[in-house]
């Protein structure tokens, strides 16, 4: 009997051994990648998840009905922000037109606009003008737009967000970035759904990471 007990008890501890010592589901390399330089995130005493993305990207057009249902469900622990990628001037101007809604407390007002203007109507948003056409066909004053276009302060947000990508050494769009040390692709992760559920067992990661 006693030694029936003790070959249970050294299966059990074998069982719990193997568990510990178990390959994590998503790993860094394949499913993601791991940044060689950290970015420093807007609040350190949260989980960051940041999505990079372009108001012209069909991809990212397509993400929106996936992502903003996610974003809803994080925890309070978690902050989700969004940060729009530049690679050329024209992208530049549609950056800028994120943080102009920002600084107009428009963001969810001219989110959808903007990326059914590019992505259903076709159209460029090429120049300022374009621009300024969409936002006053959803209520905003064209006068607080010009004005916002050019702000020292909606300038200085393009810049950072552009250096910001940068450091994520993004390679396209949409990507998200967990903690501002962990990359997500859809060509990484296996497709936009599968992004998002590596992004969940990285903001797990990231939170037994800070309990210890």
């Amino acid at each position: 009997m006693r030694i029936f007990l003790a070959l249970i008890g050294l299966m059990v501890s074998l069982v719990a051994c193997a568990d510990g010592n178990a390959p994590e589901k998503y790993q860094a390399g394949v499913h993601y990648t791991v940044l060689d330089a950290p970015v420093r995130t807007a609040d350190a005493s949260k989980i960051e998840v940041t999505e990079v993305f372009w108001y012209g990207c069909g991809h990212c057009y397509h993400f929106e009905p996936l992502v903003q249902p996610w974003k809803k469900a994080l925890a309070d622990d978690v902050n989700f922000v969004q940060s729009p990628a530049m690679w050329n001037g024209a992208m530049e101007l549609h950056a800028r037109a994120f943080y102009v809604a920002k600084a107009l407390g428009v963001s969810e007002q001219m989110h959808g606009p903007l990326f059914e203007a590019m992505n259903v109507a076709g159209k460029r948003l090429a120049n300022e003008a374009e621009i300024q056409e969409i936002f006053v066909a959803n209520g905003v004053d064209a006068d607080k737009f010009t004005k916002a276009f050019s702000s020292f302060g909606v300038t200085g947000q393009v810049r950072q967000a552009d250096a910001r990508a940068r450091s994520y050494r993004i390679t396209g769009t949409p990507e998200l970035v967990v903690e501002g040390k962990y990359r997500i692709s859809a060509k990484e992760a296996g497709g936009q759904p599968q992004m998002l559920e590596v992004a969940s067992f990285l903001i797990e990661k990231v939170r037994a990471e800070r309990a210890k």
